[in-house]
């Protein structure tokens, strides 16, 4: 009998497997953070034998290169990646023995990356689980778009017939395991259900219920923003990531954090968007530490500067740091915890804004005083509807843009309020006026504002 165990990234959207038998187990596309696989691997009882790699990734750093060398693991890696560091090189049909009766089958699927490789665990010769990584999703695909714009659509009609090249050699009860497609923005769309298996699909993925023209021109026009950092992930794992080092920052006092503002650092408070509204250091900005913290934070930050974190408790800022790493944030210049008015010099006051509902807004709106709305959707959430008058700047350009913004009280919204606190605390910092909206996007409607389409 085999097992797979599920390490989850809910902040990415990503999933990481350990799969193996009694005795040993391979790693399928682990984090940059290895301890939780060795850990893993320790509670199972087994050596990791083999780490591999689906490709070189585009929106997380690979934990694949040090696990390998602190296991002795072969590290597989697709022969036609690119990369400067020493690897078992993979090719299409090369198969490794995991344990007694389980093999590991090379599955060339190119169109997430031009290399891409599943791999589908094979025990006493039948097809047992498909490790599909941003090949077959649930539901959905991995996105063509990250490598070169000119391959895109090669790389699009690649997807679909790699989903059917898995379809058609795997029998309708394997279950397919994907690395991305749980709100990673490497998945084409973002798909309902956790589980799944090559049967589903067949039923269920428009890669293998469309005709390569229609799903090419569907998934295309589909395709969402890239977010920024992911610029520099995939360099970053094709030159081989340096180990991790999550060992605490230094504390920061209050003349501390003020210094580092006043330097242009970024100082980023980790508190729920209700604390932070509430009161904070004036010029920090808020991403909340249960949100997509790494997503959002390392698509806005100009990347290398430097960043101090703020939070209610050390427990808090070392699952922050644990979580930035894994997208190359890889050391808080400083930090600190506790009371809010510990993190601000004598004399000084926190700083406030007030939060609202769309409720509100109607209110103020009916009552003709001249505010400013700005929607900070994505375009493709945007497209689906707006409330009227508003001005669009979506979050990740904000930081660039806020100059486009009109004078007067901004009234900020997102669809559901941690994307508005983001760009609110931007504003706030900016010296403006501003009121976050705090409330789903479908209670505009409810709260009589209009929603028109674009």
């Amino acid at each position: 009998m085999f097992f797979v165990d599920t390490l989850e990234f809910e902040g990415l959207g990503n999933r990481s497997y350990l799969v193996g038998g009694p005795r040993a187990a391979v790693a399928v596309d682990p984090p940059r953070d290895v301890d939780q696989v060795i850990a893993a691997a320790a509670k199972r009882g087994v050596r990791i034998a083999y780490v591999a790699e689906t490709h070189v990734h585009n929106d997380y750093i690979t934990g694949g290169l040090e696990l390998a060398r602190i296991t002795g693991a072969s590290y597989l890696v697709p022969a036609a990646a690119h990369v400067s560091f020493a690897r078992t090189p993979v090719a299409d049909g090369d198969t490794v023995t995991v344990d007694e009766g389980l093999v590991l089958r090379a599955l060339a699927t190119p169109g997430h990356t031009p290399h891409h490789t599943s791999y589908v665990l094979e025990e006493d010769g039948r097809g047992a689980a498909a490790f599909t990584g941003g090949s077959l999703l649930i539901g959905t695909v991995g996105r063509p778009d990250l490598v070169e714009p000119r391959l895109t659509e090669e790389l699009a009609r690649a997807q679909h017939a790699s989903a059917h090249r898995l379809a058609d050699e795997l029998d309708d009860e394997v279950p397919v395991l994907p690395t991305h497609g749980f709100g990673s923005f490497c998945s084409s769309s973002q798909a309902e259900g956790d589980a799944t298996t090559i049967g589903r699909e067949r039923t269920a993925n428009d890669a293998l219920t469309l005709d390569v023209d229609t799903f090419v021109a569907e998934m295309l026009a589909g395709l969402d923003d890239v977010p920024a950092y992911y610029a520099h992930m995939g360099p970053a794992n094709a030159a081989g990531p340096a180990p991790v080092d999550l060992t605490p920052p230094g504390r920061a006092d209050a003349g501390e954090i003020a210094a580092r503002l006043a330097a242009g650092e970024w100082v980023v408070d980790l508190r729920s968007r209700t604390a932070f509204a509430e009161g904070h250091v004036a010029g920090s900005f808020n991403f909340e530490g249960d949100g997509k913290l790494a997503t959002y934070l390392a698509w806005l930050i100009p990347w290398g500067k430097p960043v101090t974190l703020l939070a209610d408790t050390p427990e808090r800022i070392a699952d922050a740091q644990r979580e930035l790493a894994r997208v190359g944030i890889d050391r808080p210049a400083a930090a600190a915890t506790g009371d809010p008015a510990a993190w601000i010099r004598e004399g000084e006051r926190l700083a406030s804004f007030p939060r609202a509902r769309f409720a509100d807004l109607a209110e103020v709106r009916g009552r003709g005083e001249e505010v400013v709305v700005l929607d900070v959707r994505r375009d493709s959430e945007r497209a689906a509807g707006h409330v009227e008058g508003a001005v669009h700047v979506p979050v990740h350009e904000l930081y660039g843009r806020l100059d486009e913004v009109p004078s007067g009280t901004v009234w900020v919204h997102c669809a559901g309020g941690m994307r508005a606190a983001i760009a609110a605390s931007l504003l706030d910092a900016a010296g403006r006026a501003v009121v976050a909206v705090d409330d789903g996007f479908d209670a505009a409607r409810e709260a009589g504002l209009t929603v028109t389409r674009p």
